[in-house]
């Protein structure tokens, strides 16, 4: 599997300390592998380390951001059919595991049969509800739109299901910055009056590495 370019950690970190910006730099610079596919909750892995997962609605750019965020190309597979992965992907970072990420299945699509949303609202929820190695979630969305009514669907889930969750807005080069940073105050003050949201958001790209360095720390950051 071969690696991205290294990305550069950005001028002014976003309030993490530099020594937890270094730390997740080296973790997410060390081995990074494909652990198993979960279609159902019998064939989760055992919680054996920290669990960070992460949701967004197909075509928000998960896998990219994904391969961005342990400078991997091609760990998660990107797809032309938006809502095809229907399973909880799991990857362990670090050897011996320091923690576990967990590619949740994108949600959204119009297209699905009825059967698979339901499926995967059942998967889903049962695994935010019933896993205790679930630190946090983050849940992506598309800076060019904003909060989604089909992207509260899924916050009201993670608060009612009590998973600590930060939003992290993806593809934030594609908009400008006033416009970033109008959706960027839109988002926050939607996350100040949900129960289990972190107050700060991120915005990030995968191409250009915006905000990767942050989101690295982030996750490092969920785990204690």
């Amino acid at each position: 599997m071969s690696e991205l370019p290294p990305i550069p950690a950005p001028e002014e970190p976003q309030g993490f300390s530099e020594e937890l910006v270094e730390s997740a730099r080296k973790l997410f610079a060390g081995p990074v592998t494909f652990l198993k596919s979960a279609p159902a909750l019998k064939f989760l892995p055992d919680p054996i380390v920290p669990e960070v997962a992460v949701a967004g609605r197909s075509n928000v750019g998960k896998s990219s951001l994904l391969n961005a965020l342990t400078n991997r190309n091609g760990l998660a597979r990107t797809s032309n059919t938006p809502g095809r992965t229907q399973e909880l992907n799991f990857f362990d970072v670090g050897t011996p595991p320091v923690l576990r990420l967990v590619d949740m299945p994108g949600y959204g699509f119009a297209k699905a049969p009825k059967d698979m949303v339901k499926q995967w609202r059942f998967l889903v929820n049962d695994f935010l509800r019933g896993r205790q190695a679930l630190k946090r979630a983050l849940v992506l969305i598309d800076s060019r739109h904003g909060i989604k009514e089909v992207d509260r669907d899924i916050l009201e889930m993670l608060d009612r299901a009590a998973v600590s969750y930060r939003i992290v807005l993806t593809k934030a080069d594609k908009v400008k910055a006033s416009e970033l940073a109008a959706v960027v105050e839109r988002t926050e003050a939607e996350a100040r009056k949900r129960a289990a949201a972190h107050p700060d958001i991120l915005a990030t790209s995968s191409e250009g590495g915006m905000g990767i360095a942050d989101l690295r720390a982030a996750v490092l950051e969920a785990i204690g």
